[in-house]
């Protein structure tokens, strides 16, 4: 069994601005690299990661691609590129030639950040995808229960590409064990087979100092429930989940989860389907 953990970042304040990291992230506003993570991997019997983009800047992708040359047990890297740019094509192909090209899996953007609910769904955003699609690669969908309609459109649109809903697409946890809102949104991917859903991000969306694992297992439940553990993949959101638990209180918040699984569903929660929706050479 290979564990992977699809969905982490790495970032230096004192290098450039984070523009989301406001008051209330205080206490992981530092450094944070493979220094600092590998001894987390080692300790939890974790082969490989892939590593995601924070900020919207071609710089940290060709940085993070470098990096994944240098390091060994990152596998891809979830990227950024101006999807609005007529020649992102053109961008992702020098991405793909430059030092640590070959481990580029993806691209992201933090679409729920953008005042437009339906930024998804504009023409120039349209064409981006498509070029990221006509690359091989995957597209990372960073949003919240306000933009999924956008995003089970695009995912409708494009049958050919695969897509990847980061973070279960933020249910709101805190407010209790239902999010009827979420869960009405979430529902429309169950029949789409190009779209997996990371498990991954849940602990911050629950009460940072008081949440249980009982909490997050409903949440998880569902998403399997639309989309089929062979359609799930595991992410730590290290170093963000920081903030609400330890590295390993994710990884085991996630295991009490999916309790009830069989081992070749677990294997590939925790692995299998990373590898192969990314393409991941491990």
């Amino acid at each position: 069994m290979r564990v992977v953990d699809a969905h982490h970042h790495f970032w230096d304040p004192a290098l450039r601005d984070y523009p989301w990291m406001g008051e209330e992230l205080a206490a992981i506003r530092r450094h944070f690299g493979p220094r600092e993570l590998a001894p987390l991997l080692v300790a939890n019997g974790v082969d490989r990661t892939v590593l995601v983009q924070t900020i919207s800047s071609l710089e940290e992708t060709q940085e993070f691609l470098a990096t994944a040359a240098r390091t060994e047990f990152i596998a891809g890297v979830v990227g950024w590129v101006d999807l609005t740019d007529p020649s992102v094509g053109d961008t992702l192909s020098e991405l793909r030639m430059g030092i640590g090209g070959n481990k580029l899996v993806g691209v992201r953007h933090q679409v729920h950040d953008e005042v437009d609910e339906r930024w998804l769904l504009r023409d120039d955003v349209l064409r981006g995808i498509r070029a990221v699609g006509d690359a091989g690669l995957v597209y990372d969908l960073l949003v919240r229960t306000r933009e999924v309609p956008a995003a089970l459109a695009v995912a409708r649109r494009f049958a050919d590409i695969r897509f990847v809903i980061d973070h279960m697409a933020k249910p709101r946890i805190k407010a209790g064990p239902r999010d009827p809102e979420w869960e009405q949104a979430m529902a429309g991917f169950s029949d789409l087979p190009n779209v997996t859903c990371k498990v991954s991000g849940l602990v911050t969306e629950a009460n940072w100092k008081g949440w249980t694992p009982d909490e997050l297992a409903p949440y998880v439940r569902r998403a399997i429930g639309w989309f089929g553990p062979e359609r799930c993949m595991f992410g730590s959101d290290w170093p963000v989940c920081l903030l609400a638990a330890t590295y390993e209180q994710v990884l085991e918040a996630t295991r009490y989860s999916l309790r009830e699984a069989n081992r070749a569903e677990i294997e590939g929660v925790f692995g299998g389907n990373a590898i192969r929706v990314y393409g991941l050479a491990v």
